[in-house]
C-alpha cells in the first residue's frame, strides 16, 4: 500500500486509547515526514541504515506506518547520514504511536490543555500534541541543537508552530510557566525540581523514572500547593532513553575481584522481572549492571565497589568487593518485596517532598521506601 492516508487510518484504528481524539491526531499528523531519509535497523548486534531513497515507496511507507519504534540516531549519527552499520546506542529516535497515546491518555490531556514535552527528538509526539491542543498551547524543549533543527523542521513542514526551544529539558521552560501538565518522553534518574515549580497546582508530570540499571517505571505524579508532588506507579513497560545529563559515566574496564564469598538469598533471576530490575536499581542507584553466560555483574560507577553471582549447584553464589555491599542492598530489597507478595509496579508510588527528597514506596507512602539519588 501506496497511500500514506489510508496507512494512517490503519494505524489509529489499530492503537488502544481511552481518548478517541488522540487516534484523529494519528490520523491527521504525516509520520513519514518526521522519520526524515533514514531509519536504524538492528539485528542484536549493530545498527544498519535503511535509507528512504534506496527502498522501495511502498515498502518504505509500510515501514513508516509499523506501530514500532524506529530510532534516527546512534551515538550521534543520523540514519541518514551513515556510511553503513555502526556501533553504539540509540540517540534519538521516532517513538512508536501506540506509547505515544498511551503517554498522553495517562496524562489526562484535555483541549485547552497547555503542555510542556520534553524530549522533542524527530517531533513527531509533538505534532501530535499540537494537532489536538493548537500552537500556542504546546511547548516543546530538545537538548541536542541538530535534532532540534531537524524537528523544527519537520514540524514546520507538517503546517505546525507550537513553541520549540533548544536547551535543557530537565530545566524546563520558565517564560512559558505554568504547565497543565509536563511530558517527558525521556526518562530521568530523578524528578527535576525546575518541574515541579512550571506545574500548576494540581497540574501533572508524567515521566518514567529510570537509572543506570536501565530499569524503568512509568509514573504519573499530581503537583500540590504544598510543593509536593505525589503519583503511583503503572505497569506499562515502557523504557524510554535517559535523560542526556542523567546518563552513566564512563566506567573503566571490567575486572573481576572475589572479595567475599557467601551463598546468595535470592535467586539472580529476579532480577530479569520488570519490577524486580527496578527495585535493584533503587537499592543501588549508582550501580550498573551486567549479565554473563553464567551469572551477573553490579558494578558502582561512583565507588569501583562489585559484586557478581556465579552457579553453586543448585544455588548461587555471589562475591562482593569493595566499600559498598551492593547485593547485601539489592538483595535487602527484592526480600521486602517478595515478604509483600511481588507487587507489580502499580503497588509502588513516588513522593516528591517539599524540602527535595523523593522516595520511592511500596504498597503507602508510609510503607517501605527506597530514595531516588537526587
Amino acid at each position: 500500500m501506496t497511500d500514506p492516508t489510508a496507512l494512517r487510518r490503519r494505524l489509529a484504528a489499530s492503537v488502544p486509547g481511552n481518548d478517541p481524539a488522540w487516534r484523529t491526531a494519528l490520523e491527521t499528523v504525516p509520520r513519514e515526514l518526521f522519520i526524515g531519509g533514514g531509519l536504524f535497523q538492528f539485528d542484536g548486534r549493530q545498527w544498519t541504515p535503511v535509507l528512504r531513497d534506496q527502498t522501495d515507496p511502498g515498502e518504505w511507507l509500510g515501514l513508516v506506518y509499523q506501530d514500532t519504534t524506529w530510532v534516527t540516531q546512534v551515538d550521534g549519527t543520523a540514519a541518514a547520514d551513515a556510511a553503513g552499520p555502526v556501533n553504539g546506542r540509540p540517540t534519538s529516535s521516532s517513538t512508536l504511536p501506540s506509547l505515544i497515546v498511551r503517554m498522553l491518555d495517562l496524562a489526562r490531556i484535555h483541549e485547552g490543555d497547555k503542555v510542556l514535552e520534553i524530549g522533542t527528538g524527530t517531533g513527531y509526539s509533538t505534532a501530535i500534541l499540537t494537532s489536538r491542543l493548537g500552537d500556542k498551547n504546546v511547548y516543546s524543549i530538545e537538548y541536542d541543537p541538530s535534532l532540534a533543527a531537524a524537528a523544527a523542521d519537520h514540524i514546520h513542514s507538517a503546517g505546525y508552530q507550537p513553541t520549540l526551544i533548544t536547551g535543557d529539558g530537565l530545566a524546563g521552560h520558565k517564560d512559558g510557566a505554568e504547565y497543565d501538565h509536563i511530558v517527558a518522553t525521556c526518562a530521568v534518574r530523578h524528578i527535576p525540581p525546575a518541574w515541579l515549580y512550571q506545574v500548576r497546582d494540581g497540574g501533572t508530570i508524567t515521566t518514567t523514572i529510570s537509572g543506570w540499571m536501565l530499569a524503568s517505571g512509568l509514573v504519573r505524579l499530581t503537583v500540590h500547593d504544598d510543593g509536593t508532588a505525589t503519583g503511583r506507579f503503572h505497569t506499562d513497560q515502557i523504557n524510554y532513553m535517559l535523560a542526556r545529563p542523567h546518563e552513566r559515566p564512563p566506567r573503566p574496564t571490567f575486572h573481576q575481584h572475589s572479595g567475599t564469598t557467601r551463598p546468595t538469598r535470592v535467586d539472580p533471576a529476579l532480577l530479569e522481572d520488570w519490577t524486580g530490575q527496578l527495585l535493584a536499581q533503587l537499592a543501588a542507584p549508582s550501580a550498573e549492571l551486567m549479565t554473563t553466560g553464567t551469572g551477573l555483574i553490579l558494578v558502582d560507577v561512583a565507588t569501583g565497589s562489585q559484586a557478581w553471582t556465579e552457579p553453586a549447584g543448585d544455588s548461587w553464589n555471589v562475591h562482593q568487593h569493595g566499600p559498598l555491599n551492593l547485593w547485601d542492598r539489592v538483595e535487602d530489597a527484592l526480600t521486602t518485596w517478595q515478604s509483600a507478595g511481588s507487587p507489580a509496579q502499580s503497588g509502588f508510588g513516588l513522593t516528591v517532598e517539599a524540602d527535595g527528597t523523593q522516595r520511592v514506596w511500596m504498597g503507602t507512602p508510609e510503607g517501605p521506601s527506597w530514595d531516588l539519588p537526587v
